[in-house]
């Protein structure tokens, strides 16, 4: 089976007014009976898979806080299905291939010092991983004219964890509508070959939840952690001469402070989601400035409160709704376009 990166070509789709219903987009989604492989790869099936080129242009910081990654990229978009998954192929250009989040480095007097550069805002620009989202609309009506706009709110007044809340906008809906999420991380997710699956509610109560309406889905195990423990890291990784980015908590091994045959340690143990928060797999793949990001997910899921969740593939006559972001080696701070894009079964 031939394997190859994409790197396919397409007119960039033309921008319009958020008030059109008209959609920004329409991805083709074609039906295969390739086997696929989740590896950030493409086989020779998704030459049959139509691109869409989205244009991503948009940046929430007005300005933009120290941060000096990505303003402006174009994202191309493949989508495939058989009788039982759902598929995508992503590229997109980034020039740095960004896994160094909150690493812990060696000082000259032997101690740990874990690196950060927050901005005003409480969000670091420098010492993160790249990501990208991916937003589906479930059951909110304005998502269909203002795409991802429709959850983005301005944050309200008053303090988080004892600081002026300053950052630009804060994710939630209307009263019972729901947006399902899926949040790839290049150091907290992507070395389980997986994405965050989470989906996004009505709740505006940072008190009951610090990301307001953006929760995780229901988990059975698994998931990222901070490496740190009274200051210093926790752990460190089973082979000390290797220059790792993440920590597997299969592989974890107790941190002391004799090590000398170290210099940096991770900032993040991770293992793989078991439950509704796992449901996607996924890898992504950075080569000669770009990032290549394969998916799949079942058409229907079937955790726990997956029918409020998760958007569910299960008519193919249906027209589904969705938008897309990317955070070049940043927190907060991301890419992303006006208006709403269409996925078609074809």
């Amino acid at each position: 089976m031939r394997k190859t990166l994409i790197a396919a070509t397409a007119t960039s789709i033309l921008l319009v007014p958020i008030a059109q219903a008209k959609p920004l987009g329409i991805l083709d989604n074609v039906a295969t009976t390739t086997a696929i492989e989740v590896d950030g790869m493409a086989e020779a099936a998704w030459d049959a898979a139509p691109v869409l080129s989205v244009v991503l242009d948009q940046t929430p910081y007005k300005p933009n806080n120290g941060y000096e990654g990505i303003t402006k990229t174009t994202m191309k978009v493949r989508s495939m299905h058989d009788d039982k998954n759902v598929y995508f192929f992503l590229e997109w250009d980034d020039p740095t291939e960004s896994l160094n989040r909150y690493p812990w480095m060696k000082q000259s007097d032997g101690s740990w010092k874990q690196l950060a550069n927050k901005d005003d805002t409480g969000h670091d620009n420098t010492y993160y991983e790249d990501k990208m989202s991916i937003l589906w609309n479930i059951d909110v009506k304005a998502f269909d004219k203002k795409g991802c706009g429709a959850a983005c709110h301005m944050a309200k007044g008053g303090k988080q964890k004892g600081r002026d809340d300053k950052a630009p906008g804060r994710k939630y809906t209307k009263p019972g509508t729901t947006l399902d999420m899926w949040h790839w991380k290049g150091v907290r997710t992507n070395p389980n070959a997986q994405i965050d699956d989470q989906f996004i509610d009505d709740n505006t109560d940072p008190e009951k939840n610090k990301g307001w309406g953006r929760h995780g889905d229901h988990k059975t195990g698994g998931g990222y952690k901070d490496n740190i423990a009274d200051g210093k890291p926790a752990f460190v990784q089973a082979d000390l001469a290797a220059d790792a980015t993440v920590i597997f908590e299969s592989q974890k091994t107790p941190f002391s402070s004799d090590m000398d045959e170290i210099k940096r340690i991770p900032g993040i143990v991770t293992s793989a989601f078991s439950g509704s928060r796992g449901d996607i797999a996924a890898k992504g793949v950075w080569k000669d400035g770009k990032w290549y990001l394969e998916i799949s997910r079942p058409l229907v899921t079937s955790g726990e409160q997956a029918d409020v969740q998760d958007v569910q593939f299960n008519d193919l006559k249906k027209t589904y709704s969705f938008g897309l972001s990317i955070f070049d080696n940043s927190q907060i701070n991301h890419v992303y376009h006006n208006g709403v894009l269409n996925m078609v079964f074809k």
